[in-house]
């Protein structure tokens, strides 16, 4: 699915949206004040969507006015969302306090950064988070679309592919890195907790090939020394995937299933120079400051989410294992050069 929003003239919507199915017709679903009042299909045809492949038809343009939404012009709150997908591809939003700048956010641990999200959900007038969970039709949707100048958009996404889309010219982008040892605790820990989920066949399609290392990760001991040697020896492919250097991963490849050798980490870290903020969990309370500084927004800090005791002990252990450090290596190299710069103007 593909959408863009050609304009709001108040009385007045026009946008696109290609549904997955080129024989459909796409339907758009409108919500005031979070209540839904009206499902509207695309009413005009673009032979440009038949031309260029993307439909059979090209009755993929919707216009809404008074006479689909009754009361339209006086609505200072209204949301459109794709009826298939239930994907927001609009917001209309009073302009009062809101930071009139698009903003991405990359999440770089396997949790999203929920506390920052919250914090800065109700100062832009539309948000996507979990933006590595969309298809690639949607995402580039939600990060092409210009119309909206307030936007917020956070999500854990392989960089290099999209890049383009969140240049410094076109939005703010902001990073926080994780310690990689206690990043490796959380995504082994993770694991365990979707074991349950893995082994059920009427949910294990959920977690794709995580199945298996949630599966594998089950059978073994973290608090015993010998048997998180042993874990390290006998990883299934998805875990090793999953736990070797997720930021360089994540920084320097196109895609999820690319191999990850020395060169890519000299591409994570000239993607990671180009961040506009780049920040440390060690120091969460300097990032915000920092952040919420460059966005104009004058509000109380969040306090960030604790890290659980299980998982600080657990990285404390992986600091020992050597296999560990071959396994986090460029990552490390990347969260040690961050720490080290904040260190010089900041207290952890």
């Amino acid at each position: 699915m593909r959408f863009f929003i050609d304009y709001d003239q108040g009385d007045a919507i026009q946008g696109w949206i290609v549904p997955d199915n080129p024989l459909a017709v796409s339907r758009v679903v409108v919500a005031v004040d979070g209540r839904r009042v009206a499902e509207v299909g695309a009413q005009i045809i673009d032979p440009s969507f038949k031309e260029g492949g993307l439909h059979s038809t090209g009755q993929c343009t919707f216009r809404l006015t008074e006479h689909e939404v009754p009361g339209l012009a006086g609505f200072p709150r209204v949301e459109l969302y794709d009826a298939d997908t239930n994907v927001l591809v609009y917001r209309r939003a009073p302009r009062d306090g809101l930071v009139m700048e698009r903003f991405l956010l990359l999440n770089t641990g396997i949790h999203p950064e929920t506390v920052l999200q919250t914090a800065l959900f109700p100062y832009f007038q539309q948000c996507h988070f979990g933006l590595e969970r969309l298809s690639d039709e949607i995402l580039t949707s939600a990060l092409g679309c210009r119309f909206v100048p307030s936007a917020f958009q956070s999500g854990a996404i392989t960089v290099p592919r999209y890049e383009g889309f969140f240049t410094p010219d076109l939005a703010l982008t902001a990073i926080l890195v994780q310690d990689p040892h206690v990043e490796m605790a959380t995504r082994m820990l993770w694991l365990k907790q979707q074991a349950e989920a893995a082994a059920d066949p009427a949910r294990s399609w959920r977690l794709g090939r995580r199945a298996e290392a949630a599966l594998f990760s089950a059978e073994y001991d973290y608090a015993d020394p010998r048997s998180l040697k042993r874990y390290f020896r006998m990883l299934p492919e998805p875990a090793y995937h999953l736990l070797y250097n997720p930021l360089t991963r994540q920084l320097g490849t196109r895609m999820p299933d690319d191999r990850v050798n020395p060169g890519n980490s000299i591409v994570a870290i000239e993607i990671l120079a180009r961040v506009g903020i780049v920040g440390h969990r060690s120091y969460f309370e300097a990032f915000a400051s920092t952040l919420f500084d460059r966005l104009g927004i004058q509000a109380p800090l969040p306090v960030p989410a604790p890290i659980p005791a299980e998982a600080l002990a657990l990285a404390e252990r992986l600091r020992t294992v050597r296999a560990v450090e071959d396994m986090l290596v460029f990552d490390i190299a990347m969260s040690d050069a961050v720490t080290g710069s904040l260190a010089k103007g900041w207290t952890a």
